[in-house]
């Protein structure tokens, strides 16, 4: 599973490692049931911290797209729509450009849930 971090980003690499398997994940590389690298394999294979790595798995489990499964390890979750890929690529899209232009995190969830807001009926 090829994950590269640009040291020189000013994306936390725990980010950097989050959008590059939350993208293979929507786009099919890899596919449900898919095994991953035990966190601490992972964190030596792409030169982080354990605790980074560890990060970016729980974010990616947090938003259903790994499970967990104790001693046994950690898997690309089952259950995910069109809708829900076809979002998380949406979002990905949307951090991408707030980055690129400059702005930060808090500013750009600030500006996501005013368009929630706005968009939802009632």
């Amino acid at each position: 599973m090829p994950v590269e971090i640009d040291p020189g980003s000013a994306v936390p690499p725990y980010e950097q490692v989050r959008r590059q398997l939350a993208a293979m994940i929507g786009d099919g590389r890899l596919p449900v049931g898919t095994r991953l690298a035990p966190v601490r394999q992972f964190a030596v294979e792409v030169g982080l911290a354990v605790n980074t790595v560890a990060r970016a798995y729980r974010e990616l489990e947090s938003a259903g797209l790994l499970e967990t499964r104790g001693r046994h390890g950690t898997y690309v979750a089952p259950g995910h729509d069109d809708a829900a890929d076809r979002l998380q690529r949406a979002a990905t899209r949307y951090a991408d450009e707030a980055v690129r232009l400059g702005v930060p995190p808090e500013r750009a969830l600030v500006v996501v849930r005013a368009a929630l807001d706005v968009a939802r009926p009632g």
